[in-house]
């Protein structure tokens, strides 16, 4: 029996709160200066936490752009957010297949060197992008694939960590299901399709989650890769529009800032339970 201890759960309730607060107080401050005029940001110091009346003419002006009463001139952000969300989709579902398929190769099929192979692919853990930038960018560069969604996603989608984790879970699986798919007739991609990846649904989902995340959030890689306005992902068009102007219109990157928050948060809004039940869950 769980002994209640109300001092101690008060204690621990408290301290989430706290957190909440701090975590919560940055996006908060973006969102109501997001209302504001940039004029009422810069003149009140600090800023003010009274939502302003401008938030309409705010994130229509983050959205499709134009001119501002300064002069400025204000990119729009609504090709920014198509530009992330194609490369975050397409480096999150090629890092899902890549690894589903190296891990299932590595775990089930027989062939010399096997665990010498995921080793090599584990290894690889130690080279992020951050090191191996200069190659990846000068043979993305002899390929033609500069400014291009291929230049944008494939050097990012393989995947050492998602092969680890696939492989794990695929060690987990009993062997009792792969001799009764053998017994019924079922080749190996049969087995692949109708029994391992219901299986995994809960991990895909998982990293699903995560992968998504990390490449909506990629800032290195494209401001390498880019030099068009047309294939900035939204994090460059935020960093664009804080250095690239000589006044800088803060109520709109605020609002950029809270739009590009948007889909990574509902993500992780719409697939909290998968995710969750992902990363604990162990049964088969």
């Amino acid at each position: 029996m769980v002994e209640r201890r109300p001092v101690l759960t008060f204690f621990s309730h408290l301290i989430l709160v706290i957190g909440a607060v701090i975590v919560m107080f940055p996006v908060v401050v973006a969102l109501i200066g997001s209302t504001q005029t940039a004029e009422q940001i810069t003149s009140s110091h600090p800023l003010s936490l009274v939502p302003g009346n401008n938030l309409f003419n705010t994130y229509k002006l983050a959205l499709l752009g134009g001119k501002t009463a300064s002069g400025s001139t204000i990119a729009p952000a609504l090709p920014m957010l198509w530009v992330s969300l194609v490369v975050a989709l397409v480096i999150t579902i090629g890092k899902i297949a890549i690894s589903l398929l190296s891990a299932f190769a590595i775990v089930y099929f027989r062939f010399p060197a096997r665990n010498l192979v995921f080793w090599m692919i584990f290894v690889t853990l130690m080279l992020p992008v951050e090191v191996r930038i200069g190659p990846t960018y000068q043979v993305v560069s002899d390929l033609g694939m500069l400014n291009t969604y291929a230049g944008l996603t494939v050097p990012l989608i393989a995947s050492a960590t998602a092969t680890f984790l696939f492989r794990q879970f695929f060690l987990t699986v009993p062997d009792e299901l792969v001799e009764a798919a053998r017994m019924d007739g079922a080749g190996p991609m049969r087995f692949f399709f109708d029994v391992l990846l219901p299986l995994s649904r809960t991990s895909i989902a998982a990293l699903f989650v995560i992968q998504f995340i990390y490449g909506w959030n990629q800032y290195l890689w494209p401001l390498l890769v880019t030099t068009s306005e047309d294939m900035y992902p939204v994090v460059l068009g935020i960093k664009r529009a804080i250095f690239g102007e000589v006044y800088v219109e803060w109520n709109v990157v605020m609002a950029t800032s809270i739009l590009a928050m948007l889909p990574p948060a509902l993500v992780v809004i719409l697939m909290q339970k998968w995710f969750v039940k992902g990363l604990v869950d162990t049964e088969k």
